[in-house]
């Protein structure tokens, strides 16, 4: 590698507005998108000065623009002022990825929630970003339809958002993750210009920068417009609960079900901890007394779905399960899943504070790391529940705490960078679905190479040259060569 390369591109730091430079600003967004849908009131720059993560920052101006022509708009008058921006959806991120960095024009998308066209023929359906992902699925139910990723949080957030993580959800295990659902993005790049990466035919001429953007966390532009592959609804559905007296016979049968040649629709894992305020919270069906529970969910044909039960009944007995219970109908399926689903709305009883985490290792060391992370949580006097997608090993422990307490957010990081070291150094990765926003962004060296990093950092500068798309996100300080910058003063994380 070259370095004497010059890096003149993205990460470049951006001096705060001066009181007229922000009244400039703020009055030129309200001429493209019209004056009630540009702010920079105190109260509303509080209001997204994050996301659902822990890392804070700080907007220069907030807008809410309803068509790509507006988002275009309100790109195009950023960059004329020297202002960088991010785009944003329902603010559930955790890490990060739309905290702003450097006084950005933070571009809104909640009110582009339209779903534009569905073919019923060809499974798929346009929406624009703002879309909720479960109102998607409710709005094709009716076709024998639904939108398969299905991130815990789907009923606040958006496919725009879902976009820019590669979200996953529970179903991932067996449908993959958002980049396997979205077959084109209109998108407004860095520059202002609107194109469409990919295409509704099934094999696209030329690179596939759909792939690239997908998960791109907004560093390389804004989705207006998504086409979404749509799922036919499987003939028979069944949801399993299985629950141990021992963690390790937990994941010793996520490991036996996976090796019998059984790739279950979704197979979760809940510790005593989580399942006890859960069951509290929702009152799902779940056993109080159990040191670890299984939620296992198998779809298809209906005799190759009772095989599946048979296989999951006959791993889970043999691995120690107390109990194999199917759920009798809908009704049961949906309160476990509501269960599930409801796990980090529950802790709230405990705590008014989590940090949920996001790292993924391989099934054969899950119960190792599950171990490691409670020395880890003991070590820094921090509650832990563990609640996560055991079937393709990607961990969310959740640090639950207090915020108001001195020194506990110390403690709190201290154990995030303890779980993440920990993870990749049984051969894990740095995240699963949430991305790496501002959370994980230092520790892409440890999971990167330094040539590794430097192609990724080029590919974003292709598209965004001058590097105002979301600056400071997910490649760290140094990526390319000879760049050595750090993040700007002013953000909490």
């Amino acid at each position: 590698m070259d370095a004497t390369v010059p890096d003149h591109r993205a990460d470049r730091s951006f001096a705060s507005p001066s009181d007229a430079e922000l009244t400039r600003l703020v009055a030129d967004l309200g001429v493209a998108l019209g004056p009630d849908r540009a702010r920079s009131d105190p109260l509303e720059l509080a209001l997204y000065a994050r996301d659902a993560g822990v890392a804070s920052g700080r907007a220069a101006a907030v807008c809410f623009p309803r068509t790509t022509a507006e988002v275009a708009a309100a790109v195009q008058t950023a960059r004329r002022h020297g202002r960088p921006f991010l785009g944003r959806g329902s603010g559930t991120g955790l890490a990060g990825g739309a905290t702003p960095v450097d006084d950005p024009v933070v571009i809104v998308t909640t009110q582009m929630n339209r779903v534009l066209e569905v073919d019923v023929d060809e499974r798929f359906a346009w929406v624009e970003p703002g879309v909720l992902n479960l109102d998607l699925t409710r709005a094709v139910a009716h076709l024998g339809l639904h939108y398969a990723p299905d991130p815990s949080s789907q009923q606040a957030c958006s496919i725009g958002g879902n976009v820019a993580t590669n979200a996953g959800g529970p179903h991932c295990l067996l449908y993959g993750t958002t980049q396997a659902h979205v077959l084109a993005a209109e998108v407004v790049l860095p520059d202002g210009t609107v194109t469409v990466l990919g295409g509704l035919s099934p094999d696209q001429p030329g690179y596939d920068l759909r792939g690239v953007f997908v998960g791109s966390e907004g560093t390389m532009g804004i989705a207006t417009r998504i086409a979404v592959r749509l799922m036919p609804d499987p003939p028979a559905l069944r949801t399993l609960l299985l629950d141990f007296t021992d963690v390790d016979a937990a994941a010793a049968t996520v490991s036996g079900i996976i090796a019998d040649g059984l790739v279950p629709a979704a197979l979760e894992m809940m510790d005593a901890d989580i399942t006890r305020m859960v069951e509290d919270f929702v009152g799902a069906g779940y056993p109080r007394d159990a040191a670890a529970v299984l939620l296992v969910e198998v779809d298809g044909l209906t005799h190759g779905v009772d095989d599946a039960i048979e296989i999951i009944r006959r791993v889970g007995t043999a691995n120690g399960a107390r109990t194999v219970r199917v759920a009798a109908d809908a009704t049961e399926r949906n309160l476990l899943w509501k269960g599930r689903k409801s796990a980090f709305g529950a802790i709230a009883r405990i705590a008014p504070n989590y940090y949920l985490h996001d790292t993924v290792v391989p099934r054969t060391r899950l119960v190792e790391v599950l171990r490691g992370v409670y020395a880890i949580a003991d070590e820094q006097r921090i509650k832990v529940l563990n609640v996560f997608h055991a079937g393709d090993g990607n961990l969310h422990p959740l640090l639950v705490f207090d915020g108001r307490e001195p020194g506990v957010m110390e403690r709190v990081h201290a154990a995030g960078d303890a779980i993440i070291e920990l993870s990749l150094s049984v051969g894990g990765v740095l995240s699963g679905e949430h991305g790496i926003g501002l959370e994980k962004r230092a520790y892409m060296r440890s999971q990167f190479s330094p040539d590794d990093l430097h192609v990724q950092a080029g590919m974003r500068d292709a598209f965004d040259p001058d590097g105002f798309s979301n600056p400071h996100k997910v490649l760290p300080a140094g990526s390319r060569c000879g760049d050595v910058q750090s993040l700007p003063e002013g953000v909490w994380v």
